[in-house]
């Protein structure tokens, strides 16, 4: 099992916006799709920005204490490069969240 206190998911501003309207995070489009919230470790947070994210604007970083996240909805799965990467099987409740940061624009 992994150890991690904090986890971290880019999104982008109209998304946040919706989850603090609504009060929960359901997720960008490539998580419905997917059917978990894609999230990274902060090692893997550039890594993700590149792959991911190029030439987007607007994108925000939240930072997720582990420890308000539901136990049996959350899996650290193999993913990119072999490297395991958090999931979580559920939507994200908003008290999770304890930073929002503006990421500059990605280039």
């Amino acid at each position: 099992m992994i150890n991690e206190k904090t986890i971290y998911k880019i999104c982008g501003q109209n998304e946040w916006n919706n989850a603090q309207k609504n009060g929960i995070y359901l997720g960008s489009q490539d998580d419905l799709r997917d059917g978990f919230i894609h999230f990274s470790s902060k090692v893997q947070v550039e890594g993700t920005l590149a792959k991911h994210f190029k030439d987007k604007k607007d994108l925000l970083l939240l930072e997720i204490e582990v420890d308000k996240l539901p136990t049996d909805e959350l899996k650290w799965e193999v993913s990119r490069n072999g490297e395991k990467f958090p999931h979580l099987y559920g939507d994200l409740n908003l008290e999770a969240v304890i930073k929002v940061t503006d990421i500059p624009n990605n280039r």
